[in-house]
């Protein structure tokens, strides 16, 4: 195992990628915040928080949802969207993401919800546009790729407090008839 979680609930790197030795938590010399660092090269292992992007796509005034098929939230419904990739910009990632769970398509997508979810470290960036041609289907993470209207939405079956969270702010904006760039964060501590 390359990293483990210490009691304070700190992913903590077990042995450096650069040389492969062991590593201890502590505060480098110049920094504020301890890290693993390297017990042989010194090399400091910086923890960084991860970004989910994804998009709400629209469809003769419904909505695309996938039915997740991987943990965690297994069977529950979610909007497309995964961690970001290297070398990609946010909406390509969000493009990408709806692409692999719901082979659903998107000329022109525009930010819509930015959340800090800080208790996890990630930070969700969904996006909002019109859904390609009128055509998705499950892609290898989702068991179900499906249209919904807001009354058909399976409220008790969303995966996550943020993809409700964007769910209803899409709803009140629609509602307004005007959408707006939206920021939250989530923190349950």
């Amino acid at each position: 195992m390359l990293f483990n979680m210490s009691s304070a609930n700190k992913p903590i790197q077990k042995f450096c990628i650069v040389c492969g030795s062991p590593t201890e938590f502590k505060i480098p010399e110049g920094d504020n915040k301890e890290r693993a660092v390297c017990k042989v090269c010194g090399h400091i292992h910086y923890q960084n928080p991860k970004v989910v992007s994804g998009c709400i796509l629209e469809w003769e005034d419904k909505i695309v949802l996938c039915k997740r098929a991987t943990e965690p939230r297994s069977g529950y419904w979610t909007l497309p969207a995964g961690f970001l990739e290297n070398n990609e910009t946010v909406a390509e990632g969000a493009l990408r993401e709806t692409l692999e769970e719901a082979n659903a398509k998107s000329d022109k997508i525009q930010l819509f919800f930015m959340c800090d979810l800080r208790h996890i470290s990630q930070i969700y960036m969904m996006y909002l546009g019109k859904l390609s041609d009128g055509k998705y289907s499950p892609g290898p993470e989702s068991e179900e790729v499906e249209l919904f209207s807001e009354s058909e939405i399976p409220w008790n079956d969303i995966a996550f407090t943020v993809i409700e969270k964007t769910l209803r702010l899409y709803y009140a904006d629609k509602k307004k008839g005007n959408f707006s760039i939206h920021f939250d964060t989530i923190d349950p501590r």
